[in-house]
């Protein structure tokens, strides 16, 4: 493990998710987040933001941007400092930056970049653009020492995570593998009672949490949220 690795929470931004989405009779207010991780052998950017859309998806979520250099310059960085970007998945509020990091590698799950590249998906400027350098994952990886990649899939077939094993405890950052970190306590807790042997019925979690729990995590943090999940007892 590194021995010196933190992580930075990165505003980016916000859009409004209209009621017929949200289960409930009203619109919701969203946060974009991404995050900057620091490490011996360089920085991570996780998620860069929220992209430039058509007329009919800028009125359907009303976004409101900030731009990436700005929130890098917040955190005493510049693009020019980033060494790898990974997107928890290539909707275009997650990936929306990666054409301001040409060059730069940018891991993804090979299943992602695939459903991606069929079209409906993403906006084509925010995935193929001059530059743009993928590195395809098929399952877990170990990226750098102490920082791990896991497929969470859900939200989409190639949605990723990134555990990062800081000294004070391991972060996952989450991305919308959760929408909102209540969410991941309900499934953290339906694991939890599973595990137990509480008689059914019971409700279903998603089976990734198993490989999470390996980690033993600290902090998991999301990325339409700002709430962070930490264990009861830590």
């Amino acid at each position: 493990m590194a021995n010196d690795i933190s992580v930075c929470r990165l505003d980016l931004g916000y859009f409004v998710r209209p009621a017929p989405e949200t289960g409930g009779p009203q619109p919701r207010v969203e946060p974009v987040l991404a995050y900057l991780v620091r490490h011996d052998r360089g920085l991570i950017l996780f998620d860069t933001g929220i992209g430039a859309a058509d007329p009919e998806t800028e009125a359907h979520y009303r976004p409101r941007r900030r731009a990436l250099p700005e929130a890098l310059a917040a955190a005493g960085v510049g693009l020019a400092d980033v060494s790898l970007v990974v997107n928890c998945h290539l909707h275009f509020d997650h990936c929306g930056g990666n054409p301001l990091l040409g060059g730069r590698p940018i891991l993804v799950q090979d299943v992602e970049l695939a459903t991606a590249r069929r079209g409906g998906y993403t906006f084509d400027e925010l995935l193929d653009f001059p530059g743009a350098t993928y590195e395809e994952l098929a399952g877990e990886a170990e990226i750098w020492p102490g920082v791990h990649i896991i497929p969470t899939p859900g939200h989409t077939d190639g949605h990723q995570s990134l555990v990062v094993r800081q000294p004070d405890g391991t972060v996952i950052l989450a991305g919308q593998a959760h929408d909102f970190g209540s969410e991941f306590a309900s499934d953290h807790l339906a694991r939890r009672a599973a595990l137990d042997g509480v008689t059914q019925p019971l409700p279903p979690y998603r089976p990734w949490l198993d490989r999470l729990a390996d980690f033993d995590p600290r902090r998991v943090l999301f990325a339409h949220d700002c709430a962070v999940w930490e264990p009861s007892d830590g």
